[in-house]
């Protein structure tokens, strides 16, 4: 198991760590090519949009189907498995990091993805506004031969973060999503800052400003599960994560989930994916092959 550590091209995307693939950049050499089909934990944010064809992703072990108009995003830590190239596929691909990310002059909460879905669907005209951005993307940072200001580059990822953003949350009131959604996302964050620390519900509820009540109605609404099982399921797939990109034991993975009963967090693992630790491997290509 590796991670995506790629090294981008130009002296702008070294300063702003942000990267930019198309049908227009040549392929790389077919070593690299078989390496980069290699299961890895990406360590940047990952945005594709299919122009036209149709493609497979997986993504924390599950396939993800994608075509025209179509667009997926990945995040950091998640486990990503790159496709063989499909015939007749029009891309572009993006990736930038947290640092870069800071830098722009607003929040974008569909990154942490709070209604469970990493597709978003374009319309026609917001198909055509999202490619004209890559393609001025994709000349900033590979076909002009003088240097880009950041600032420049920033704006239009910004640009682009923004049209992807209304895009997620299409089909949500803005009332929703400036009050509800926005604690939803607020609790989605901390579940991921506080993962190993499991601290309780409640305790999440307070630094949330809401009722122990109030914060299993929010996330039930958007998750269509309690808090606990919200948490649980989360610290699972890390699990599961961790088991593809380390030899962790048994004992040493479940301390650094925060555990201190190896033998509970082997029985959630079973009760949660179906299969013990040893199994989970053994049904695994850690290989990368």
């Amino acid at each position: 198991m590796q991670e995506t550590n790629e090294k981008p091209k130009s002296s702008q995307s070294d300063k702003l760590k942000i990267k930019i693939n198309s049908n227009e950049n040549p392929d790389p050499s077919a070593d690299i090519q078989q390496k980069q089909l290699q299961p890895r934990r990406l360590t940047s944010y990952f945005v594709v949009f299919i122009d036209s064809g149709s493609i497979t992703y997986n993504l924390d072990l599950h396939d993800i189907a994608i075509g025209e108009g179509n667009l997926l995003f990945a995040m950091p830590n998640q486990i990503f498995v790159p496709p063989v190239k499909a015939d007749n596929l029009k891309y572009f691909k993006v990736l930038f990091d947290e640092n870069t990310l800071a830098l722009l002059p607003q929040r974008f909460p569909f990154l942490v993805n709070p209604l469970n879905s990493q597709i978003i669907s374009l319309d026609t005209t917001a198909k055509e506004r999202v490619k004209k951005v890559f393609e001025i993307l994709n000349q900033l940072l590979y076909t002009n031969t003088q240097l880009t200001d950041s600032e420049i580059i920033l704006a239009y990822l910004n640009l682009l973060l923004s049209e992807l953003n209304s895009a997620y949350f299409r089909n949500e009131s803005m009332d929703s999503v400036n009050t509800n959604l926005s604690k939803f996302v607020e609790f989605k964050l901390m579940v991921e800052t506080s993962l190993t620390e499991q601290p309780s519900i409640h305790a999440m509820a307070e630094k949330l400003a809401l009722t122990t009540n109030s914060l299993y109605r929010l996330v039930k609404e958007y998750s269509g599960i309690s808090p606990k099982d919200f948490f649980t399921n989360r610290l699972m797939m890390e699990a599961q994560r961790k088991l593809r990109y380390s030899n962790l034991s048994v004992k040493e993975l479940a301390y650094e989930l925060g555990f201190n009963d190896p033998d509970y967090f082997s029985r959630l693992f079973k009760k949660s994916t179906g299969k013990s630790v040893s199994e989970f491997v053994q049904s695994q290509d850690l290989s990368g092959k």
